[in-house]
């Protein structure tokens, strides 16, 4: 996997609409710029708006050519080091036929987002690119009042340090999602609620291997495309899944999952770690379908890790595809590692 350059205070970021046109919309632009100007507040970075980033629902949803001619485009900007989502939505894998693959590895960046966005990633995992499953603009860099200090912290190792990114740590906390996205309510906090810590749900010992996955919804519907992994790269792999906002039930759930089963993705790997349930939904159900399901498969006493701060949650730690992990059962631990960026 090619890992591409750090950012650096300076540096220029561009931010695109791939999948949802949301950004755009007169009654979340006030997010748009409130993100926008966490970037540059909170970073010291400069924020670079994409030409189509900024239609609308309507228009992003009409013309993903356009949403790939700004992927396109702020891949060969040398001015661009970053290229940031703005939200996920649904149809993200659309743009695919219009993407300059080529482009992205010729221009390796950092690529971040999350949700539908688990479609893009895996084109530059198709291309053998380091991208990261973590913050999207309207959502975490947006977040009320401030950004978290978790995801800041995680997100300054990730994106701005070469050092090996180590130990990820439980978030201490999980904001709600009851509060509507009107800008009257900018300057209200969401309520915060305890965090679980990680929860060992099967294996001992210690397992490493190469973070794969993402939105399980997403990914379970890939299957079918070029973009979707071969049995090799799940070999030796921690696969990471989590479940969106649409908190599928546990039967959805379960079907997902016996799809990459059927798939043969659970027989080659390491282990696997699952992100919080949205708003903890289904936590113990999701929990008990994936033991049946793993139950089904070769590779009954795999190692998996439950219950981490990554996907539809808040605050959120970032995660590099590609890059080492390991999982800790005895100790109930999640590193990673290696560095996921390098130095200029």
């Amino acid at each position: 996997m090619i890992k591409p350059m750090r950012l650096q205070k300076g540096d220029t970021v561009a931010i695109v609409s791939l999948s949802s046109g949301l950004a755009g919309e007169e009654t979340i632009v006030w997010r748009t710029y409130q993100g926008i100007t966490r970037l540059q507040n909170v970073f010291g970075l400069n924020v670079k708006v994409m030409p189509n980033a900024l239609k609308g629902i309507a228009y992003i949803r009409a013309h993903p050519e356009q949403r790939a001619a700004d992927l396109n485009d702020a891949l060969r900007d040398n001015e661009v080091k970053a290229i940031i989502s703005c939200i996920g939505g649904d149809d993200a894998i659309r743009i695919a036929p219009y993407v300059d693959f080529k482009a992205i590895r010729k221009h390796p960046k950092i690529f971040i987002g999350y949700s539908d966005t688990t479609s893009v990633h895996m084109m530059f995992y198709k291309m053998g690119v380091v991208s990261f499953y973590g913050p999207a603009l309207l959502t975490d860099f947006a977040e009320n009042i401030e950004m978290d200090a978790y995801t800041i912290d995680y997100l300054k190792k990730c994106l701005f340090h070469t050092d090996p990114i180590n130990k990820i740590m439980p978030a201490l906390y999980t904001r709600t999602n009851d509060l509507e996205w009107k800008e009257d309510n900018k300057n209200m906090p969401r309520a915060i609620r305890n965090q679980r810590g990680y929860e060992v749900v099967c294996g001992e010992g210690i397992k490493r291997g190469h973070l794969i996955g993402g939105n399980l919804e997403t990914f379970a519907s890939l299957i079918s495309t070029d973009l979707f992994p071969d049995a090799q790269q799940f070999k030796n792999a921690i696969l990471f899944l989590e479940t969106s906002e649409d908190m599928p039930t546990p039967q959805t759930f379960a079907d997902d999952l016996m799809c990459l089963l059927n798939k043969g993705v659970f027989k080659h790997l390491n282990g696997i770690i699952v992100g919080k349930p949205f708003n903890d939904f289904y936590y113990t159900e999701y929990k008990a379908e994936l033991l049946k399901i793993i139950e089904k498969s070769e590779n009954k006493h795999i190692s998996i890790l439950f219950n981490l701060s990554f996907g539809h949650c808040e605050p959120k730690h970032s995660l590099p595809y590609g890059v080492m992990a390991e999982i800790n059962c005895s100790e109930k631990s999640f590193e990673i590692i290696e560095n996921s960026v390098l130095d200029s």
